[in-house]
């Protein structure tokens, strides 16, 4: 009997005990090999002994001040970090606890900088179909989960949503990624002059998209294109890099790789690795000059933002980082998983697509590798791979309705940065193993 109401209450859980390195530790003491780093949050493994060292000297000075009264120098150190390598002219950082609450940030900031400007009528999201902004109604409202999105309808505010960028299922025979993309920039295009171009405040997406469709790179030029769009009429671009940023994919910045600046992004999972909760919004120059030029501040906050024990753990993970030099790694390791898991499932036939950047791998599952035809949904073969994979000490994170909430398998790697060779190759016979017992070829 437990009186923890937990996510999933009809499903008994392990009781985990311990975690060292890249490994998690159950009450009676298996091992189980964290693959996804829980839900690409782990990205410096378990027990580190740096950043637990740097959580208790912080306890041991001042565990939690109210941001209304006082800065710390933890705050104001992470804020400089994160400034350093942002792109663009992304200045200015704004500490929360996590994912959803800077999705939150990021959509009233930009509500707020166009009431600022003497823009009020600017009050409409655009977003893409199959994405996942986070779990507070204003980010549910704006992501394109349909499942998670079902239920909650009545209590969310309108949006619009536009054609993700995703090759393996939508870029046509023929197609050029230059063409792709620009077939996708004209859809926005259409969208905005549709809804009307002084209506529309931001459009929203992930850099990298994450658990909604496993690990979806853009195409090179896409958001290059994305950019043009929005700068044509005004709109401000808000990138999620929630799961995908702080080096997930090898860069600090997802979108680094990719040339574009956006006006606002949103970081957490990877920011302070698990050991605390804390995100954040990095706002540009331009919006934050408008604010502190206007009202003089931002209608917006939440008690535990620039939390002092969590931003001294996140500058620890930050600064091991780049000391160790791990995005290296991140990238070497990346390319090494994906090559060895489309060398393993080279002649599987219910293995469609490999795919992502760094350490953010997606594997979607089929029915036919030719037709790209999906598996049954009644099969939940995503829960039957999370199943038998955390039986044989693996742990992924898997979804269904990939392709459209409803249709669809995959499941996503997220392995710390840390990973060695070794691991990797542990990691890839784990999940062979694991795929061969739910679908034997």
């Amino acid at each position: 009997m437990t009186h923890v109401f937990h996510r999933n209450p009809q499903h008994t859980l392990k009781r985990a005990v311990r975690g060292e390195g890249i490994f998690v530790f159950d009450e009676a003491g298996r091992s189980y090999l964290d693959a996804s780093g829980g839900a690409a949050v782990s990205c410096l493994g378990h027990g580190h002994p740096e950043v637990i060292a740097a959580i208790k000297a912080q306890l041991d000075q001042l565990a939690y001040v109210h941001s209304s009264f006082f800065t710390t120098q933890a705050c104001e150190e992470l804020a400089d970090c994160l400034v350093r390598r942002a792109p663009g002219e992304l200045n200015h950082v704004y500490f929360v606890s996590g994912g959803s609450e800077a999705i939150e940030a990021a959509l009233k900031l930009a509500r707020q900088y166009f009431v600022e400007r003497g823009e009020p009528e600017r009050s409409q999201f655009i977003a893409r179909r199959q994405s996942y902004h986070g779990n507070t109604l204003g980010a549910l409202a704006i992501g394109g989960n349909a499942l998670r999105r079902q239920k909650f309808l009545p209590l969310l505010i309108p949006a619009y949503h536009v054609s993700p960028c995703y090759a393996y299922r939508d870029q046509q025979a023929g197609e050029t990624e230059a063409a792709y993309a620009q077939r996708l920039a004209t859809e926005l295009e259409e969208t905005i002059l549709a809804v009307g171009p002084g209506r529309v405040a931001a459009f929203v997406a992930e850099t990298v998209v994450g658990a909604t469709a496993g690990a979806v790179p853009p195409v090179r030029t896409y958001f290059q294109r994305i950019r043009e769009v929005c700068d044509r009429y005004g709109v401000l671009l808000i990138l999620d890099e929630v799961m995908s940023g702080m080096g997930r994919t090898g860069y600090q910045y997802a979108c680094t790789e990719d040339g574009v600046r956006p006006d606002i992004l949103t970081v957490a999972k990877g920011l302070g690795a698990g050991y605390q909760p804390i995100g954040a919004m990095l706002a540009s120059d331009t919006i934050y000059d408008t604010i502190v030029g206007g009202s003089g501040f931002f209608q917006h906050g939440h008690t535990y933002m620039g939390h002092a024990t969590a931003c001294a753990a996140a500058l620890a993970v930050q600064t091991i980082i780049e000391r160790d030099d791990l995005l290296t790694n991140v990238r070497a390791r990346g390319e090494q998983l994906r090559t060895r898991l489309r060398e393993v499932f080279a002649d599987h036939p219910n293995v469609g697509d490999v795919r992502g950047r760094g350490l953010f791998v997606g594997i979607e599952f089929v029915q036919d590798r030719q037709t790209k035809a999906p598996l049954a949904p009644a099969l939940k073969t995503h829960a039957q791979l999370k199943r038998v994979a955390l039986d044989n000490g693996l742990m992924v994170y898997p979804s269904g309705g990939t392709i459209d909430g409803a249709q669809g398998d995959h499941v996503l790697l997220a392995p710390p940065f840390i990973c060695t060779p070794a691991d990797i190759e542990e990691i890839v016979g784990r999940l062979a193993r694991t795929v061969r017992q739910v679908l034997p070829c």
